[in-house]
């Protein structure tokens, strides 16, 4: 049976598309199944942000397919890991948590790099190089978790 992970942000149009993105790009598909949400609903259905999408094809990656999604508590019961972008989205995704087998699967996803409680940093009111540090992060933090799985 495949592992199913969840990349999770605020809007799910910038962070979590790009993660989502990138771990597939990384993985076996037949092995692991990657998806990704927002806590907050203000997207749904939206592809992801523009500067995404384009730093993604700059780095042969298509999220442009993507469509945003609202996170729910039966995404605790659909995935085995959940990683959330920062702090914030942490603890709204753990508000959501009913029991302790939810809560031991989300963690920060720079938690992947050793780096205890550091967060991806929003880019959305950013400029272009803000997408490019963002995907840097990401990418390495995926780096580490497709060779951890």
């Amino acid at each position: 049976m495949a592992t199913k992970i969840l990349m999770v942000c605020l809007g799910n149009i910038c962070r979590s598309p790009l993660a989502q993105g990138i771990l597939e790009k990384k993985v076996d598909p037949k092995k692991i199944i990657v998806d990704s949400a927002g806590t907050g609903g203000y997207h749904l259905g939206k592809p992801p942000d523009p500067r995404s999408i384009s730093i993604a094809l700059k780095n042969g990656i298509d999220i442009s397919g993507q469509r945003c999604r609202k996170f729910s508590p039966q995404d605790f019961d659909r995935f085995d890991h959940i990683y959330a972008m920062d702090r914030s989205n942490f603890r709204n995704i753990i508000a959501h948590a009913t029991n302790k087998t939810d809560k031991a699967k989300v963690r920060l996803l720079l938690d992947a790099l050793g780096s205890k409680n550091q967060e991806v940093p929003d880019p959305y009111y950013d400029d272009n190089d803000g997408f490019e540090k963002v995907f840097a992060l990401i990418n390495a933090a995926c780096d580490a978790l497709a060779a951890k799985l």
